[in-house]
């Protein structure tokens, strides 16, 4: 298992990927609003989404998981 985590702290602005779906490595799986700036998140691996732990609007802090991919 593979956990994407959040680099900053910020909100939510976007989830593009829903649990069972395929990723490919460097795929954005999850978009951080911070400061007024998008920060686009990657997966660092390719394989199955098994948990997407954020919805649009959460704030999260550094090192929150963000989603889980199983490799």
């Amino acid at each position: 298992m593979n956990e994407v985590k959040a680099a900053m702290a910020g909100t939510v602005f976007t989830v593009n990927v829903s649990v069972g779906e395929s990723v490919e490595q460097g795929q954005v799986v999850v978009v951080l609003e911070s400061m007024k700036m998008e920060i686009p998140v990657e997966s660092e691996v390719a394989g199955k989404v098994a948990a997407v732990n954020v919805q649009v609007g959460d704030f999260v802090n550094e090192e929150d998981v963000l989603v889980v991919i199983e490799s």
